[in-house]
């Protein structure tokens, strides 16, 4: 059995695109008080908001159950508009050895289209795919698209 997988979800945004890449990229202890019923925060333990190489950490309620998540940012580009996390500790991590999360926002035409990408290593076989994490992540940035029409 393989225990790497790849889930990808893609959402249209009616908001502008930049505002979901800049709360994601920049801004992420801000989502807390959009989606305070899913995220409870958002600190900085390393760092400064927004730069490549600091460290978060999210408190979030998940699947009936508060849970958290501390991760790296490896990058932050602005022109394409992606933001890539690294997960070093947490929840997600009693599931898998390594969890790689990507949020690209395409706002090329009309729709703007948000692409979230999770790359992982199940820890062992009998362990599901994360799709509740990616239903969870899709939820909170259409709550964030809610908030800016």
């Amino acid at each position: 059995m393989v225990l790497t997988g790849k889930l990808l979800s893609q959402t249209e945004i009616k908001c502008d695109g930049d505002v979901i890449h800049e709360f994601w990229g920049s801004k992420p202890h801000h989502i807390s008080g959009i989606s305070p019923d899913k995220i409870q925060g958002c600190d900085l333990h390393e760092g400064e908001w927004g730069t490549a190489g600091s460290v978060i950490e999210w408190s979030y309620f998940l699947d009936g159950k508060a849970q958290t998540v501390k991760q790296i940012i490896e990058s932050i580009d602005k022109v394409h508009k992606t933001v890539v996390y690294k997960v070093i500790e947490g929840n997600l991590l009693e599931l898998y050895k390594t969890f790689l999360v990507k949020i690209h926002v395409d706002t090329k035409g009309e729709n703007n289209l948000v692409t979230w990408t999770f790359e992982y290593e199940k820890l062992h076989e009998g362990i599901e795919d994360p799709t509740t994490t990616m239903d969870f992540l899709v939820k909170v940035t259409k709550e964030i698209e809610t908030h800016h029409l």
